[in-house]
């Protein structure tokens, strides 16, 4: 090779290197910059309690049947397990050494104390948002937990994803430090639900698709599959899907306070979320996330991916389909004593299925899932004892459990795509692809 053309290459590399480097520092200063210890008062745990039950951080950072905040929970990615670290103040295995600045800098720019890249399972992306003055607040009442001494559990994530060098990437990829900036034209209202929804609500780790990496160039809450565990997210920007513009404000609370709301329930994912953080949540929170959810736009590229079957022929030969005249029976057999001969459903105890939007939509991942491995609602103050579905994953094959949904998604006015056993048979395999 001769000497220039070596000479560019190098030159090539340490650009790449240089600019790998400075998107992966940015902001550095700003986060390590200490701040005044504050005094743990009463008031500012009782903010930091609050503030980790918003952010739903027990949830992932403890285990099955686990001490609270002590780590270990595997979490599932397609490139391997990542497992939750442990929050308790234990000096050798948690948080015990961590400064205010420490933690606001894993929550601001993503990185350990001791400057390691951390894997986004831990939604960084999100909680970048987050304010220095709660990130104080939640790093006080971590601190004030009894500590447990729980070692970090290894990751098991195949190479070379589990390498920094490959975290360094995806990060100059996807991910760029930020702090929520209120919007002057909007109501305090709807920046404090903006600033919920987008920062500690991390709701765009879910409503959001991602790509082969794992990466969203646009958390814009357009809906997505939530990798391994095979639900879709609906789109909270597409009117057929889960946009709340045309909800009334209380019902949209309702919701998310209880887990039911008048036409709508709450399963897979979005139970935990309910049951774990947002029924927790103020009133007056609750309420600005509904007021900023009302007022998403509806993006026309949402609203272009809605079932295409509902305005082409297919969607009339579906309902005269032998699949979907099998699925009658089925559903004549199996599921009219709780949802009623027409779909009517029974208010707060088995959710209407006529005119239901989780029906319709694009996606039938959640349908599959829920007629497999039943749906369940969250126990919560509002709604301590709810109904549930039993599974039917023993009960109905492949190619039954496809009948049943075309049908549903043929009958009282439907006009959505049939649903196949293929499509059946990949989420019973774990496999969504």
């Amino acid at each position: 090779m001769p000497a220039f053309a070596a000479l560019a290459v190098f030159a090539l590399a340490g650009a790449a290197l240089a600019l790998l480097w400075f998107l992966n520092t940015r902001d550095e200063a700003v986060t390590a910059a200490a701040a005044p210890r504050l005094p743990a008062s009463a008031a500012l745990l009782a903010r930091g309690e609050y503030l980790t039950r918003a952010g739903n951080c027990m949830s992932c950072h403890t285990e099955r049947g686990g001490t609270p905040f002590a780590g270990g929970r595997g979490i599932q990615t397609p490139f391997g397990t990542v497992f939750s670290s442990n929050l308790t103040p234990d000096a050798e295995t948690g948080l015990g050494r961590w400064s205010s600045s420490d933690f606001w800098r894993a929550l601001h720019n993503g990185r350990s104390q001791d400057g390691r890249l951390l894997y986004p399972a831990f939604p960084y992306t999100s909680y970048t948002q987050v304010s220095r003055e709660d990130a104080d607040a939640m790093h006080a009442f971590l601190q004030s937990l009894p500590p447990a001494k729980a070692p970090p559990q290894p990751h098991t994530l195949r190479w070379p994803f589990n390498t920094q060098a490959a975290l360094a990437v995806w990060r100059a990829l996807y991910f760029s430090p930020g702090r929520f900036e209120p919007q002057a034209a909007q109501s305090a209202e709807w920046n404090r639900g903006a600033y919920l929804v987008r920062g500690l609500g991390h709701c765009a780790a879910c409503h959001s698709a991602r790509d082969a990496l794992g990466g969203s160039h646009q958390l814009d809450l357009a809906g997505g599959l939530i990798p391994m565990q095979n639900w879709y997210a609906p789109s909270l920007t597409a009117r057929r899907e889960a946009g709340l513009g045309e909800w009334k404000t209380e019902d949209v609370v309702t919701l998310l306070q209880t887990g039911v709301a008048p036409g709508a329930s709450v399963l897979g994912p979005m139970a935990e979320m309910v049951l774990h953080s947002t029924q927790h949540m103020s009133e007056a929170d609750l309420r600005a996330m509904a007021v900023f959810l009302k007022a998403l736009p509806q993006s026309a590229e949402a609203e272009a991916a809605l079932p295409t079957a509902a305005r082409g022929p297919k969607a009339s030969a579906a309902a005269n389909s032998a699949t979907a005249r099998a699925g009658a029976k089925l559903y004549e057999n199996h599921c009219a004593q709780c949802h009623g001969d027409s779909g009517q459903g029974v208010a707060r105890a088995y959710p209407a299925l006529a005119g239901n939007r989780a029906v319709t939509m694009a996606s039938t991942a959640n349908l599959v899932q829920i007629v497999l491995k039943g749906g369940y609602a969250p126990a919560t103050a509002g709604n301590p004892r709810p109904y549930g579905m039993p599974p039917f994953v023993l009960l109905l094959s492949d190619s039954e459990v496809a009948s049943v949904l075309s049908y549903l998604r043929s009958a009282w006015g439907h006009q959505a795509s049939e649903v196949t056993s293929f499509d059946v048979n990949r989420a019973r395999s774990g496999n969504p692809k």
